[in-house]
C-alpha cells in the first residue's frame, strides 16, 4: 500500500495492547480467531483453505450481488464447528461436502459452520456458501463504489470478507479463481489470467485465475467500462493493465511497467507470477493497495507509487507477514524500492545526501520517531514504515555493504516465495550473513521509539 502524501511529517501514535483470542475448550471445534497481536480474530482454525472459487453475478444499478463460494480445504484436526470469516450479504445456504450445513453469523465478522457430518483431520472437505443482496459501500475498506455506477474492491488488512467467506489470515494463502457475470456493457477485471470473457444475449461472463497462491487482501475484483493497455514482458509474462473511464492520464507511466519489472526483479530475483498490470481507477482514493499480479491504483498514481506497488508482487504479495506487526517487511522494502533504489539506479539521485537531508530535518521531530518499525501497533501500521523504513534500509545498506546487503535480501525473499516471514526471520538471516554484531544496530533502528545513536544512523560511507 502506499498513502497519498506519503512523505509527510510523522503520524504520532498510541500503542494499543490487544489481547490473544482465548484458548478454545472444545478439541472439536476450529478456533474463531488465530491470536494476531492486532487483530486477534482474524482467521480460523481447523483447516487449511487451498482454493477459492468465487462465483458473483454484479447487477451495477441497484448494486444487487449474487454470489457463491466454494472453498476447498484439508481439516487440520476434528471438526464438528469451523468459522469462516464473513461480512457480505445475507447468507442463504451453506454446505459442506454437498450435504446441508447449519450456520450462523455473530461477531465482527464470523460464520459459525457446523457440518451434517463431522470432519475428520488430515481429509480434504468442500464448503460452498451462497449469499446475496446488496452490496455495501464500505469506502476503500472493501467492496467500493465507483464514479461510473461500478465498483471495485480495495482496502488493507481487511477487504475480502465484504465479497466473500474466506479464512482471513496471511497465514492461510490459496489460490483462487473468480467467475464474474455483469451486464454486458460493462467489464470485469480481477487477479492472475483471464480465460474467459464471454457476452451471451444481454450479459458478459468472464472469469479470472490466479495458479498462485494468495491472501484475502490482495485479491479484488472491478467492475467498469474500462480500456485496455495489453504488453508483454521479453519473457513472455502478458501484462493486461484496465483503465476506468477518468484514469486515460495514467496510461504513460503504466506503459513503463516492463521496464520497471525488469527492475525489481534484477534486485529481489525473477517476478514470482504469471501475470501482471495494473487497475486504474477513478474513484478518490487515499492509498493504492498492491493487489496480487495488478494492483489497485487512485488517480493521484505516479510513476513512483507504480514501482512501490510492483515491488509488493515480491515483498508482500509473493513473501508475506506472518503477522500484521511484521508490516515492514511489506511496506520497507516497498518504498525504500519506490524512493530511493529507483532514483538512485534509474535517475541518478544521490540518495546519500536525501538521507541526510532528512535526517537533518527530523532529527529534534519526536513524532518522527514515536512509532518503532519492529512493532508499530494496532491502528499504526501504516505510519513509521513508509517514512521511517527507507532510512532503516538505507542504513542497513551501509552497514553491510552494497554486495552483501543486495545479495542477502535477494536471498531472502527468493528462500521464503509464496510463503510468510517475519521481522524476526529477517533479523536472523541478515545476521547470518555479516561478520558484525548487528543486534545494537537493529535493537536501535527498530525497536526504539527514538532516534538510533550516530553509530547507527550513519554507518558506512553515510559517515561523509
Amino acid at each position: 500500500m502506499r498513502l497519498s502524501g506519503m512523505l509527510c511529517a510523522a503520524v504520532a501514535g498510541v500503542l494499543v495492547t490487544v489481547a490473544s483470542a482465548p484458548a478454545n475448550a472444545d478439541p472439536l471445534t476450529g478456533a474463531p480467531g488465530l491470536g494476531d497481536p492486532y487483530y486477534p480474530m482474524d482467521g480460523n482454525g481447523g483447516y487449511d483453505a487451498r482454493h477459492y472459487d468465487v462465483t458473483v453475478d454484479y447487477d451495477p444499478p441497484s448494486r444487487q450481488l449474487t454470489a457463491t463460494t466454494r472453498i476447498d480445504a484439508i481439516a487440520t484436526q476434528p471438526l464438528r464447528v469451523f468459522n469462516l470469516d464473513f461480512d457480505g450479504p445475507d447468507v442463504r445456504m451453506v454446505s459442506v461436502n454437498n450435504l446441508p450445513a447449519a450456520f450462523d453469523r455473530n461477531g465482527e465478522h464470523e460464520l459459525t459452520v457446523t457440518p451434517l457430518l463431522p470432519l475428520l483431520p488430515g481429509l480434504p472437505f468442500t464448503v460452498t456458501v451462497d449469499y446475496a443482496g446488496p452490496a455495501a459501500d464500505v469506502e476503500a475498506e472493501g467492496w467500493t463504489l465507483a464514479p461510473s455506477g461500478g465498483a471495485f474492491v480495495a482496502g488493507e488488512p481487511h477487504s475480502a470478507a465484504t465479497w466473500y467467506p474466506l479464512n482471513d489470515t496471511p497465514l492461510d494463502k490459496a489460490t483462487f479463481a473468480l467467475h464474474a457475470t455483469v451486464p454486458a456493457e460493462w467489464d470485469v477485471v480481477s487477479n492472475g489470467v483471464r480465460t474467459q470473457n464471454a457476452v451471451t444475449g444481454a450479459n458478459r461472463t468472464v472469469t479470472w485465475e490466479s495458479h498462485q497462491p494468495v491472501l484475502g487482501y490482495l485479491t479484488t475484483v472491478a467492475i467498469d467500462r474500462f480500456t485496455y493497455l495489453e504488453q508483454r514482458r521479453a519473457n513472455g509474462t502478458p501484462l493486461l493493465s484496465a483503465f476506468a473511464p477518468d484514469a486515460q492520464d495514467s496510461r504513460a507511466t503504466e506503459q513503463r511497467l516492463p521496464e520497471i519489472l525488469d527492475f525489481i526483479e534484477s534486485l529481489y530475483g525473477p517476478y514470482p507470477f504469471e501475470a501482471a498490470g495494473g487497475i486504474y481507477v477513478d474513484t478518490e482514493l487515499g492509498f493504492s493497495l498492491e493487489t496480487q499480479t495488478r494492483p489497485i491504483y487512485a488517480p493521484w498514481t505516479d510513476l513512483q507509487t507504480v514501482v512501490h506497488e510492483i515491488t509488493h508482487q515480491w515483498w508482500g504479495d509473493s513473501v508475506s507477514v506472518r503477522q500484521w506487526s511484521d508490516i515492514c517487511l511489506n511496506e520497507c522494502f516497498a518504498s525504500y524500492t519506490a524512493d530511493y533504489l529507483w532514483p538512485e539506479r534509474m535517475e541518478g539521485a544521490d540518495v546519500d545526501a536525501d538521507y541526510r537531508d532528512t535526517i537533518q530535518k527530523y532529527c529534534d521531530v519526536q513524532k518522527f520517531w514515536d512509532i518503532p518499525l519492529a512493532n508499530p501497533g494496532v491502528g499504526n501500521e501504516f505510519t513509521s514504515v513508509y517514512y521511517r523504513g527507507p532510512l532503516f534500509l538505507h542504513a542497513l545498506r551501509k552497514q553491510l555493504g552494497d554486495d552483501i546487503f543486495f545479495a542477502a535480501v535477494r536471498e531472502f525473499n527468493v528462500a521464503h516465495t509464496y510463503g510468510n516471514a517475519s521481522m524476526s526471520d529477517f533479523r536472523t538471516f541478515v545476521q547470518s550473513k555479516s561478520r558484525t554484531d548487528l543486534t545494537g544496530f537493529f535493537g536501535s533502528w527498530l525497536d526504539q521509539a527514538a532516534m538510533p545513536a550516530d553509530e547507527y544512523l550513519f554507518p558506512g560511507s553515510l559517515r561523509g
